[in-house]
Protein backbone atom coordinates (compact mmCIF):
# COMPACT_ATOMS: atom_id res chain seq x y z
CA UNK A 1 0.00 0.00 0.00
CA UNK A 2 1.14 3.44 -0.78
CA UNK A 3 1.70 6.16 1.71
CA UNK A 4 -1.20 7.98 -0.05
CA UNK A 5 -4.12 5.46 0.56
CA UNK A 6 -5.81 4.87 3.99
CA UNK A 7 -7.99 2.29 5.18
CA UNK A 8 -10.32 1.91 7.85
CA UNK A 9 -12.90 -0.52 9.18
CA UNK A 10 -16.42 0.44 9.65
CA UNK A 11 -16.95 -1.66 13.41
CA UNK A 12 -20.61 -2.76 12.15
CA UNK A 13 -20.46 -3.59 8.26
CA UNK A 14 -17.41 -4.50 8.29
CA UNK A 15 -16.72 -2.23 5.14
CA UNK A 16 -13.37 -1.14 3.88
CA UNK A 17 -12.74 2.08 2.32
CA UNK A 18 -9.54 3.22 0.67
CA UNK A 19 -8.60 6.40 -0.57
CA UNK A 20 -7.92 5.72 -4.40
CA UNK A 21 -6.73 8.32 -7.04
CA UNK A 22 -8.55 8.30 -10.27
CA UNK A 23 -8.15 10.14 -13.61
CA UNK A 24 -11.49 12.44 -13.94
CA UNK A 25 -13.13 13.60 -16.99
CA UNK A 26 -14.61 16.89 -16.34
CA UNK A 27 -16.79 19.67 -18.35
CA UNK A 28 -15.59 23.02 -17.13
CA UNK A 29 -18.10 25.53 -17.82
CA UNK A 30 -17.45 29.66 -18.30
CA UNK A 31 -19.29 30.33 -15.41
CA UNK A 32 -16.51 28.51 -13.50
CA UNK A 33 -18.20 25.10 -12.66
CA UNK A 34 -16.89 21.77 -13.08
CA UNK A 35 -19.03 18.68 -13.65
CA UNK A 36 -17.07 15.77 -13.61
CA UNK A 37 -18.27 13.09 -16.48
CA UNK A 38 -16.72 9.72 -15.74
CA UNK A 39 -13.64 8.48 -13.41
CA UNK A 40 -10.94 5.87 -14.87
CA UNK A 41 -9.21 3.41 -12.40
CA UNK A 42 -5.46 2.50 -12.85
CA UNK A 43 -6.74 -0.62 -14.59
CA UNK A 44 -8.05 1.50 -17.13
CA UNK A 45 -11.55 0.42 -16.60
CA UNK A 46 -14.20 3.74 -16.98
CA UNK A 47 -17.27 4.24 -14.77
CA UNK A 48 -19.56 6.88 -16.67
CA UNK A 49 -21.17 8.92 -13.55
CA UNK A 50 -24.92 8.90 -13.66
CA UNK A 51 -25.67 11.88 -11.56
CA UNK A 52 -24.60 14.28 -9.31
CA UNK A 53 -26.52 14.83 -5.99
CA UNK A 54 -25.00 17.26 -3.87
CA UNK A 55 -21.27 19.26 -4.63
CA UNK A 56 -19.78 20.63 -1.31
CA UNK A 57 -16.62 21.25 0.77
CA UNK A 58 -15.62 18.35 2.92
CA UNK A 59 -12.94 16.31 4.58
CA UNK A 60 -13.36 12.28 3.61
CA UNK A 61 -13.09 9.67 5.98
CA UNK A 62 -10.37 8.02 4.48
CA UNK A 63 -8.07 11.37 4.69
CA UNK A 64 -7.55 14.32 2.45
CA UNK A 65 -10.34 17.57 1.84
CA UNK A 66 -11.82 19.16 -1.14
CA UNK A 67 -14.40 19.20 -3.30
CA UNK A 68 -16.92 16.55 -1.99
CA UNK A 69 -18.93 15.70 -5.18
CA UNK A 70 -21.74 12.71 -3.96
CA UNK A 71 -21.82 10.84 -7.16
CA UNK A 72 -24.48 7.88 -8.37
CA UNK A 73 -22.56 5.10 -10.88
CA UNK A 74 -25.12 2.30 -11.43
CA UNK A 75 -26.67 1.91 -8.43
CA UNK A 76 -23.76 2.32 -6.48
CA UNK A 77 -23.35 6.36 -4.09
CA UNK A 78 -19.98 6.93 -3.38
CA UNK A 79 -17.65 10.39 -2.81
CA UNK A 80 -15.68 11.71 -5.89
CA UNK A 81 -13.29 14.56 -4.20
CA UNK A 82 -11.14 17.26 -5.80
CA UNK A 83 -8.60 18.36 -3.85
CA UNK A 84 -7.95 21.81 -5.85
CA UNK A 85 -4.14 20.60 -6.54
CA UNK A 86 -4.76 18.56 -10.09
CA UNK A 87 -5.65 15.64 -8.01
CA UNK A 88 -9.30 13.47 -7.68
CA UNK A 89 -10.04 10.46 -5.20
CA UNK A 90 -12.66 8.17 -4.51
CA UNK A 91 -13.91 6.41 -1.06
CA UNK A 92 -13.55 3.14 -3.03
CA UNK A 93 -15.28 0.95 -0.90
CA UNK A 94 -14.30 -3.70 -0.26
CA UNK A 95 -15.96 -6.44 1.76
Amino acid sequence: MSDQQHIYIEEGDKVEKRKLYVTVSAEHRPDGTCLPKSIKLANNSEYFIDRIVQVKRSASDVGGRGVRYSIIIGRQQTYLYDEQNGKWFVEAKFG
